[in-house]
């Protein structure tokens, strides 16, 4: 369905430094980062697409994060949620909401929320049923 996803941010080098290790919890692979422009981008090991990038606003204005705008990373297993909620935590993020079951979306929908250091909105989720979680 999506060809890219573009988050932009304030502070390129803190959002390379809170990105890496997220993305890279979830198994998702850097494609290229050129700081220069500066842009990051990350894809599924599968395929090139959708990609996922992090840069600069492209008219040079200040960032500014959206208001009920976030994206939403699909997670293997619950343990991959929390564990990239962990990261992202001790990466400079901000907690949204702790993993944990949400039954209002549906049944096995075990998701985690929080937020970049620039204030973009993120969240982890397994959608996998009948898992245990701790």
């Amino acid at each position: 369905m999506f060809s890219h996803i573009f988050f932009s941010v304030g502070d390129f080098d803190r959002a390379l430094d809170f990105y890496r290790p997220v993305m890279s919890s979830l198994g998702v692979e850097l494609r290229f980062n050129d700081p220069g422009k500066p842009w990051a981008g990350w894809h599924s090991a599968q395929g090139a697409r959708p990609l996922f990038v992090i840069c600069k606003p492209y008219d040079g204005q200040p960032h500014q994060p959206g208001n009920g705008q976030m994206v939403a990373f699909a997670a293997a297993s619950r343990e991959i949620v929390r564990a990239t909620y962990e990261i992202a935590l001790a990466h400079g993020g901000t907690c949204e909401g702790p993993p944990g079951l949400r039954p209002h979306y549906h049944a096995d929908y075990y998701g985690a929320y929080f937020r970049d250091p620039d204030g973009n909105k993120l969240c982890v989720v397994c959608h996998a049923p009948g898992q245990v979680s701790a």
